[in-house]
Formats: C-alpha cells, sequence, structure tokens
C-alpha cells in the first residue's frame, strides 16, 4: 500500500509541475509576442474548459476499466499534448493542447484522487489528502521556475516537461490495476446525471470549499498583479505575496490535514476559512504596508490553502462509498467552476468597482461558505450505501 500511495502521488506532483508551468510560461510567450491580456486569459480557460467537458464521461470508464487505466490514458495525453507545443505557435492550436491537458490532467487527478479516498482508513484520511495536495502544491510552486528557460530556448521548458511527465508515467506501470466499490447503472449519460444528484443530496457542502479554492487561486494568479498594479505595487513585490501565499499553504497542509483526522473535518475547515476571511479582510486595510500585506497574505496560504484537500475529505466522509468517484468527480468539476469564475469577478471589480478593495471580495466568498458550512454542514459520515 505505501509504494502505491507515494507512486501516486509523486505522478499528482509531475502533474501539478505542468500546469504550474504552463499558466506564467504561455503568458509570457503571448505577452512578448504582442497579444492582448484579454486573449491571454481567455487561452488560460481551456484548461478549465476540458475539466468541464469530461467530466459527465469519467465515472464509466474508471468503473469498466479500473484506476489504473484511467490514470494512464490521462498521464500519457499531458505528455504528448506537452510535446507538441513546440510544433506550432498559434492562439487556437495551443488552446486545443491546453484543453486536451485539462482532460488529461483531470484523468490522472480524478483517478489516484479516487484510489488514494477508496483505500484511505478514515483515521487516516486527511493526512493522506493533505499529502496529496501538498505534492500537487509542490510541484504547482516549482513549475514556474522553468519559465526562464524561454529566454534560452522557447521550447526547451515543454520538451523538459514532457519527458518529466513521461518518466513518471512509466513508474505507473509498478502498480496492479484495481476497481471501485461497483454499482449497478453507470453506463448511461442520463445515469450519470443521476447519480449527480445522489451525490449532491448526500454532500453538497463538500463541493463549496473545492470551488472557493479554485475562485481563489484563479483570481488571485490571474486578477490580483492587475490590482496589484493599480494600487503601485511593483511586479517583483507582487510575485513574493503570490509565491508566499502559495508556500503558507504547503506549510500548514499537512497538519491541517492531521488536524482534521482528530477534530472533524467540518470543525477545520470553518476555522480556515474564518481565519482566511479575517486575512484578506485586515490586507484591504494594509494595502499600502508591504509588511503588513505580506503577512496577510502568507497567513491567509496557511488558513486557506488547503480547502481542496479538506473539502475531498470531508466529501469522502459524508458519501456512502460506491458513490465517492461521483463525489470526486463533483469536487473536480466545482473546482474548475470556482477557477473560471474567479478571473472574471475579479476583473469586474476591478474595472467597475474600484472603491472596492480586491482582498474584500476574496473575503466575502469565504465568508459565506463559512456560513454555509456553519448553518448546513451538520451531517456526519453516512457509512451507507445508496441503492
Amino acid at each position: 500500500m505505501k509504494l502505491r500511495f507515494w507512486i501516486l502521488v509523486s505522478i499528482v506532483a509531475v502533474s501539478g509541475f505542468s500546469q504550474g508551468m504552463l499558466l506564467p510560461l504561455i503568458a509570457v510567450i503571448f505577452e512578448n509576442n504582442g497579444m492582448s491580456s484579454t486573449l491571454n486569459g481567455l487561452n488560460a480557460t481551456a484548461l478549465y474548459i476540458g475539466i468541464l467537458l469530461v467530466s459527465p464521461f469519467m465515472e464509466y470508464p474508471l468503473r469498466k476499466y479500473g484506476y489504473k487505466p484511467v490514470i494512464l490514458f490521462g498521464g500519457l495525453l499531458v505528455v504528448v499534448a506537452l510535446a507538441m507545443f513546440p510544433l506550432w505557435k498559434s492562439f487556437w492550436f495551443w488552446f486545443v493542447l491546453r484543453l486536451l491537458i485539462g482532460i488529461g490532467d483531470h484523468s490522472l487527478h480524478f483517478g489516484t484522487q479516487t484510489w488514494i479516498t477508496s483505500f484511505s482508513p478514515e483515521n487516516k484520511r486527511g493526512r493522506n489528502i493533505s499529502l496529496y495536495g501538498l505534492f500537487f502544491g509542490l510541484g504547482f510552486a516549482t513549475g514556474p521556475l522553468m519559465t526562464p528557460l524561454v529566454n534560452i530556448n522557447e521550447t526547451l521548458p515543454f520538451i523538459l516537461s514532457s519527458v518529466l511527465c513521461l518518466i513518471g508515467w512509466f513508474f505507473l506501470f509498478l502498480l496492479n490495476n484495481e476497481f471501485p466499490e461497483q454499482d449497478l447503472g453507470v453506463n448511461s449519460f442520463r445515469e450519470t446525471f443521476n447519480r449527480f444528484s445522489k451525490a449532491w443530496k448526500y454532500a453538497w457542502v463538500a463541493f463549496l470549499p473545492p470551488m472557493a479554492y479554485g475562485f481563489l487561486e484563479s483570481s488571485l494568479n490571474g486578477s490580483f498583479p492587475v490590482y496589484g498594479l493599480r494600487i503601485d505595487l511593483n511586479v517583483g513585490f507582487v510575485s513574493i505575496l503570490l509565491t508566499s501565499f502559495a508556500l503558507g499553504s504547503i506549510i500548514t497542509q499537512l497538519p491541517l490535514g492531521i488536524l482534521s483526522d482528530k477534530f472533524g473535518r467540518r470543525t477545520i475547515l470553518m476555522i480556515v476559512l474564518f481565519l482566511g476571511f479575517l486575512s484578506f479582510t485586515i490586507a484591504s486595510f494594509l494595502e499600502h504596508s508591504p509588511v503588513g500585506l505580506w503577512l496577510c497574505i502568507t497567513f491567509a496560504g496557511m488558513a486557506v490553502g488547503s480547502t481542496f484537500s479538506l473539502g475531498i475529505s470531508y466529501m469522502t466522509d459524508l458519501m456512502p462509498k460506491n458513490l465517492l468517484p461521483t463525489g470526486n468527480l463533483l469536487c473536480g468539476v466545482f473546482f474548475s467552476i470556482g477557477s473560471l469564475v474567479g478571473p472574471f469577478v475579479g476583473g469586474l471589480f476591478i474595472q467597475f468597482f474600484e472603491s472596492i478593495s480586491f482582498f474584500n471580495v476574496i473575503g466575502t466568498i469565504l465568508f459565506l461558505i463559512f456560513i454555509i458550512l456553519s448553518v448546513f454542514g451538520t451531517r456526519t459520515a453516512t457509512k451507507t450505501v445508496e441503492n
């Protein structure tokens, strides 16, 4: 079991690395070629569109073929797509490749996530999922370090990341295939949506933290740099703030997962969401204090940087075991919805509501989800099988 776990989280780290590399790398390449920021942002949404497009079709192959083939398919699609970027530098060609990477990454994450949640005992579930989140975060944080290689050769980062993903992909062959708990009636598109509604009934509150994290991550990376420049922060300091947020989330990922095993997922989620709300609210008053702003953003990362992995663990507590694949799928869907909405809402407020701080927008979202969890998030693990 230990070998299986470490291979799976290592694959996730490589996937995080490729995602973390692509966002700034393609943005820099397009910017250097004079492309507008609007088109640049539109190209970045392809990844999340790919996730949403493939989601309704993912559960049937997982149940029919098992975890390993789904992860292998996703990993290979990412490797091939990354290797194809140097072939033709075109907005729409790269859009399609990013869409394919979204499909591949989602297959990979859906397979690994569901596999880990299915074999993790309840008293170690938070720890295991937090390690999953930690490895993805480490990969995602180191990915942007490939961006300066574009000054040596524009194709070099794509080739190196493709080779790295291929090496990780080969390790999957060491694993024995396993299947999720079987269930009847998943061979039709209609039944997939019936299962979505069943999963929603059991654990809808658990899908909100992943959505909040998607909103947070994409708005911070996509909209905050624009806002930072408008309030006279320099580019270097903006990048320091974003790195500090990412490092803060890495530092507390595992401790928060372990605490959630001990004190309950809902309790820890409510605490971190409220602390995140406080951090961003205080940041709105300290926008012109570099030290104060850095402290707030770092602390916010330590608080809410684990909301995605905690949300998955919470969903697993609430969901009948035979609906776990559906629940994991919906966590990915809601994360993608948050990721798509984040830059749009952030940009809207920056453009039309100049008197409102960008940090207040994020703080309000976190506070709303804190209230919803306080009021509705009272259920514990169902321990049942949905018929």
